[in-house]
């Protein structure tokens, strides 16, 4: 778990998607907005039942400009589920 500057743990945003066509052409819109947002494996406490596996990743910073957008284009997409980071930055690290 990481924390951010407000000693508050960092969030994460998953889009979630019925199938990878859905994700890879919302992936390209944002991309086309100059919103980061990259390809994820959906994490397994998240996934549920509708969920084909892959998912966006969004920071917390981003989650603002993508609702925008998402509500301007409306695309297809299943949900979009807010996690505290399960990313570690020392993964790997032996130095």
């Amino acid at each position: 778990m990481t924390e951010n500057k407000r000693n508050k743990p960092e969030l994460n945003y998953y889009i979630l998607f019925e199938n990878y066509t859905h994700g890879l052409a919302l992936e390209k819109l944002l991309k086309g907005e100059g919103i980061p947002a990259r390809i994820a494996p959906t994490p397994r406490s998240i996934q549920g039942e509708l969920s084909c596996g892959m998912s966006l990743l969004i920071k917390e910073e981003n989650i603002d400009a993508v609702r925008e957008c998402l509500e301007r284009h409306k695309p297809k997409y299943h949900s979009i589920v807010e996690m505290e980071c399960q990313i570690n930055p020392n993964r790997n690290v032996f130095c």
